[in-house]
């Protein structure tokens, strides 16, 4: 039957068509929305449980300092190592992807709990100094204070020393009691902090160490100015570029000659990659599955509603009515079990990561996305059904099945 020139289908008559199926079949509605909410709930739960394991998977990456690059100078026949050039401790003002830079510079020392005790018993621990600019140390290297405090500006300007754990130990300082003081060669210095043991490897040197504000050091022993170790903090997503840059801006004249050390950065990749393989095979296979479901609903309501199709096609509609009529009614149900499905996935993601005591982690464009292939396999899935539904017959459709 040929179409009618005359029939028209507006806009809202196309839409309130497309509900007309919904409202009343709300039983199926019901079932066929909640089908398809518990498929995008599902993959906005695993999309969620996915980037917040990823996000806690970094977050004990950072606490171990993957985020930390530790320079120190290139091997060399000396006794001593080699000290970085004093330039290098200004890299934080060459350098705009670099968070965090501190330093420590070598004191010709030994350190002893009393004067009464030789010299040459040091129990190995290592003397170092720090600049003013170096009192954000602690940060790079996730550190902290047991006991007193660290250095600041007025006690790096003052014989006073903060110790390191192990070194708190060999020397038997628990805890501060009565104003404690050490023996650093000649000199009398008071006991101001005790740090807390360092869990990074980059920090494990500090462990026996002691600490004295560098103007003491080069006033009373001539340190040298130039740095032994630097330590340098950057954002994961620019550490690689930072860290092949490093060397060259640490020693301009011979960059061969800093050593640039690290954890492992191929850990964080690899994770993102497996992360996002599992994603990406997830979300076909949901898609895939979901596409089938709601391409069966609506072909079976085309095949209940033959009757509904032969009236409105005997009374003038056009094929093309027909079937944006079901087409509209596919993303319709697709749209509503999506919004359904985004509420419930999100719902279960916030249970799931206080549980495990996870960062909640997932990305607002992912949802605005899979709310949008939501909608595209509402209308895929809805276009064979829609096809059959305008090519029915009039006649054939009105007529009762035998």
């Amino acid at each position: 039957m040929p179409d009618t020139p005359g029939s028209r289908l507006r806009s809202r008559d196309a839409i309130s068509l497309g509900t007309l199926g919904l409202r009343t079949r709300k039983g199926r509605t019901a079932m066929a929305a909640i089908g398809i909410a518990i498929g995008v709930a599902a993959l906005i739960a695993l999309v969620g449980i996915i980037n917040s394991g990823e996000a806690d998977a970094q977050r004990d990456l950072l606490e171990q300092g993957i985020d930390v690059l530790e320079l120190t100078p290139g091997t060399s026949f000396a006794e001593e190592p080699e000290l970085l050039p004093g330039a290098a401790a200004a890299i934080d003002t060459h350098m705009k992807d670099v968070d965090v830079v501190a330093s420590i510079r070598r004191v010709p020392a030994t350190m002893r709990k009393t004067d009464l005790i030789p010299e040459v018993e040091t129990g190995g621990i290592r003397l170092f100094a720090v600049e003013e600019d170096d009192l954000d140390l602690l940060i790079p290297l996730r550190g902290g204070v047991a006991a007193g405090r660290f250095h600041d500006a007025a006690t790096v300007q003052l014989p006073t020393v903060v110790l390191g754990s192990d070194t708190a130990g060999v020397l038997g300082f628990d805890e501060l009691y009565a104003n404690p003081t050490v023996h650093i060669s000649g000199h009398e210095f008071a006991v101001i902090g005790i740090l807390d043991p360092f869990t990074i490897s980059q920090g494990l040197t500090l462990n026996r160490a002691a600490l004295i504000g560098f103007p003491v050091a080069e006033h009373l022993y001539d340190a040298d100015a130039n740095p032994e170790r630097i330590w340098v903090q950057a954002d994961l997503d620019v550490i690689e570029q930072v860290r092949e840059l490093l060397p060259r801006q640490a020693n301009p004249e011979a960059p061969g000659e800093v050593s640039v050390s690290s954890l492992d950065l191929e850990a964080r990749e690899i994770i993102s990659e497996n992360f996002e393989s599992l994603l990406s095979l997830l979300v076909v296979v949901i898609i895939v599955v979901g596409a089938i479901g709601v391409g069966n609903i609506m072909l079976i309501s085309v095949l209940e509603r033959r009757g509904e199709i032969g009236v409105r096609r005997a009374l003038g509609a056009k094929k093309s009515h027909i079937a944006a009529q079901f087409l509209i009614e596919s993303v319709l149900l697709t749209l509503f079990g999506g919004l359904m499905g985004i509420v419930l996935g999100l719902a279960v993601v916030a249970v799931v990561t206080q549980i495990l005591d996870w960062p909640f982690t997932i990305e607002f464009s992912f949802i605005v996305i899979g709310l949008a292939v939501t909608v595209g396999v509402g209308l895929v899935a809805g276009m064979y059904p829609s096809w059959r539904a305008s090519r029915m017959d009039p006649a054939e459709a009105v007529r009762p099945a035998a």
